[in-house]
């Protein structure tokens, strides 16, 4: 084997256990504010601090995920690379290059690498604020949400939601776009009226972000949903959740 290749191999076994650290990585990221002291403690006074650390943890973990794990990376790093005899072999397309890395990936994983490997996936196109949403809605309490909708069936804003206020996020005025995009990874269900939400409903439409979308407009209606975590959400959750993982941990200490 080639001292590249030894590298390599060294390199994959130091991080053998990362994505089972997936967990306790996204947990720091995903610690959230005064609304969720009760179940992540020591939080009130965490302000930009903890802030600095999610940007942090997220940057190092996708950095590693990536090194490790992307398919194009790896087609990427095989450039230039050279023989033992000095010979430069050329790298091959790198989409094509990770395009079969993948199907070869597919023939060598059991059901929980490839299952890992999927969880690593989706928490690699989380943001911050993202992860605290998925705290608050980990618990299986629903949310309200409110499409803002013109004549003629326009959406002028999609995907309203007080989940973001729950979840004390960085940034409230981009939670429609958060909502959408936990919806496209099938993180989050987004479906009818909850009608025990209705005094939520009516709070959410004095909203600002509502309120202005609707200022656009000569006539409004405005439509109802609700948001839950998906299954697949709870089964990413039950893989990602830093307080399990902590419990883990002190099972194995305790143990031993």
């Amino acid at each position: 084997m080639t001292s590249e290749g030894l590298s390599a191999v060294n390199a994959a076994q130091d991080d053998d256990g990362l994505l089972r650290r997936v967990g306790r990585l996204a947990g720091l990221a995903a610690r959230t504010g005064a609304s969720l002291a009760g179940r992540l403690p020591g939080l009130e006074n965490a302000g930009e601090g903890l802030r600095q650390v999610e940007r942090q943890v997220l940057s190092g973990l996708r950095r590693r995920l990536d090194e490790f794990d992307d398919p194009y990376v790896v087609a990427l790093s095989a450039a230039g690379t050279r023989e033992p005899s000095g010979e430069v072999v050329p790298a091959p397309e790198p989409l094509r290059a990770a395009m079969k890395e993948l199907l070869d990936r597919s023939v060598t994983f059991d059901r929980d690498r490839a299952r890992e490997y999927l969880y690593a996936t989706v928490l690699r196109q989380l943001t911050p604020d993202e992860a605290r949403i998925l705290v608050v809605l980990s618990d299986g309490e629903p949310y309200p949400v409110l499409d803002v909708v013109a004549r003629g069936e326009k959406i002028l804003l999609r995907n309203a939601s007080t989940v973001g206020k729950a979840a004390g996020v960085t940034l409230p005025d981009e939670v429609p776009s958060y909502v959408t995009r936990l919806a496209g990874l099938g993180l989050v269900d987004v479906t009818a009226e909850d009608p025990a939400l209705g005094s939520q409903y009516e709070v959410l439409a004095t909203d600002e972000l509502v309120r202005t979308a609707a200022a656009g407009a000569r006539r409004v209606k405005l439509v109802r949903h609700t948001l839950r975590l998906s299954r697949f959400g709870s089964r990413f959750w039950a893989s990602c959740d830093p307080t399990a993982a902590d419990s883990r941990d002190v099972t194995r200490t305790t143990t031993v």
